[in-house]
């Protein structure tokens, strides 16, 4: 297995060559996805206005951070791709967005109120997930809350191209227990799962949604 520092940067230039399309594709998907936006909505209710969350992983599209914003809490979006970021801040100039590796999160110790990983876990192989989750754990406050999203299955390994383009991109699938065991292992307990299925116009890979916090 290679290290996660060099699968990391292929994860960087896969997204780069890809964050436009992407962009295109995705931008304004939240806005029909009903169950995800009501997940989101009862994540919500553990913050008030003085809470800072972090999009761990946002993408080029920003919608989750716009999302939250909107309703008025701080969003501070994160993303490897240097290409992604670019485009975020071009379209929410209001939101903090900011090149970083999550792996290695450039912020103290109990800093964030609230974590977000919306899928961004998935391109990083299973053996390393808890280095991340405990990363996560790192910087949140006591009870700080992480909300972890996944696609269910239990394959991995790398794909040939990402969105319809030719690039190198690592792509894990979790179960449910996978997903428990792992937020286990890294600090997290009272955890909260729902599943729901693919929309029609998604891959047909089930979602697997959590809430869990920081164990104090």
């Amino acid at each position: 297995m290679e290290s996660l520092e060099k699968i990391n940067q292929k994860t960087r230039t896969a997204y780069n060559k890809a964050a436009q399309k992407y962009y295109d594709l995705f931008n304004s998907e939240l806005e029909k996805k009903e169950f995800d936006k009501e997940f989101i909505n009862n994540y919500l209710r553990y913050f008030d206005p003085s809470s800072v969350i972090c999009d761990a992983g946002c993408g080029p599209c920003g919608h989750i951070d716009n999302y939250i914003f909107q309703k008025g809490f701080e969003i501070i979006g994160i993303d490897i791709s240097d290409r992604c970021i670019e485009i975020a801040k071009n379209h929410y100039p209001l939101i903090h967005f900011e090149t970083s590796d999550f792996t290695k999160l450039n912020y103290e110790d109990n800093y964030f109120d609230g974590l977000i990983s919306y899928y961004s876990i998935i391109d990083t192989p299973k053996i390393y997930i808890c280095k991340i989750l405990k990363e996560f754990n790192r910087v949140l406050k006591k009870n700080g809350r992480l909300l972890l999203v996944v696609k269910e299955g239990e394959s991995e390994g790398y794909e040939k191209e990402l969105i319809g383009i030719k690039t190198t991109i690592y792509f894990s699938l979790f179960t449910e227990k996978e997903i428990k065991a792992f937020l286990t292992e890294s600090g997290f307990e009272d955890i909260k799962i729902e599943k729901r299925i693919p929309y029609k116009d998604e891959i047909q890979f089930n979602r697997i949604f959590s809430i869990s916090n920081k164990i104090t």
